[in-house]
């Protein structure tokens, strides 16, 4: 009987670490990137006092522990912030001032798993650390905000990038690709990176080929070429699912570096009732660090 109660005890042991995650791995992640509109009457019966509640719901349904969005003006900030009273959020305008039409490309932590470590944004231009600049043939300033994490559950680090790619200059999505690989590379310092975005740009087109390119070693993957599992439709843009099926494209993407391990990903091509949630379909990983 003495022997079958050790024997038990350590049937026991093993099983309850066997359910455990491994001491250096960090729990699951869910990230989400999200181009949500901008809040304009020209999208009538899809303006953002309609679309409002749809996006914050989506956030909260699929319990995004980080989101990176894009087209984000003041006024879609401040009712955000009160919708998603669980999240902090990092956010600076495009326009480097107070200004109602200032585009920002925010990111929102959720506040009980992460501590914001550091943060900063600079601008897709020859002069970076200028607010406000254009940089090359792009028609607007254009930013990527990023930030430093300490993930209060494994206590690892990491840093999270989010940016907007010009829709009209091919020259400015090149160089602010480019751009894009070199600070996130400085600001990391060889932390896990997860870059979100809308890069206006399909997989086949050059500002995707120079994130991704495998001979520099700045280069960053594209997470649903690594994951395991993949689900949802292959685009992201719909434009309000004005779009027919066979035109619509990659636009927006969640890109990683040093170690980060993707378990899932999906594009979350969905409707609230009859109505969409925005023009682009957000897109959605589970990570580890």
């Amino acid at each position: 009987m003495r022997k079958l109660s050790i024997f038990s005890l350590l049937t026991l042991c093993a099983l309850t670490l066997w359910g455990k995650a491994p001491k250096n791995q960090s729990p699951e992640i869910t990230v989400m990137t999200f181009n949500i509109r901008n809040a304009t009457s020209a999208d009538k019966e899809n303006g953002w006092e309609y679309r409002a509640d749809r996006v914050t719901n989506a956030v909260q349904f699929y319990k995004a522990d980080l989101v990176g969005m894009q087209e984000v003006r003041p006024v879609q900030l401040e009712d955000m912030k009160e919708r998603l009273p669980e999240l902090g959020y990092v956010s600076v305008s495009r326009t480097g001032d107070d200004s109602p039409r200032g585009e920002h490309c925010t990111i929102w932590y959720r506040k009980s798993r992460f501590d914001v470590i550091d943060s900063g944004t600079f601008w897709l231009s020859e002069t970076p650390d200028v607010p406000g600049s254009k940089g090359w043939d792009t028609s607007y300033p254009r930013i990527a905000t990023w930030a430093k994490l300490k993930d209060k559950e494994s206590g690892k680090m990491m840093l999270m990038v989010n940016t907007h790619l010009d829709h009209r200059g091919p020259n400015a999505r090149r160089e602010g690709a480019a751009l894009l690989l070199k600070k996130a590379s400085e600001i990391a310092s060889g932390l896990p990176i997860v870059m979100t975005g809308d890069f206006n740009a399909t997989p086949e087109s050059e500002p995707y080929s120079v994130i991704t390119d495998k001979t520099n070693p700045l280069h960053m993957t594209d997470s649903r070429t690594i994951s395991p599992l993949v689900y949802g439709p292959a685009w992201t843009w719909h434009n309000f699912g004005r779009l027919p099926i066979e035109k619509r494209c990659f636009l927006d993407y969640l890109f990683v570096k040093n170690g980060v391990k993707v378990s899932r990903y999906g594009v979350l091509a969905e409707m609230d009732g009859k109505e969409f949630l925005s023009d682009h379909a957000p897109a959605l990983i589970g990570i580890t660090l």
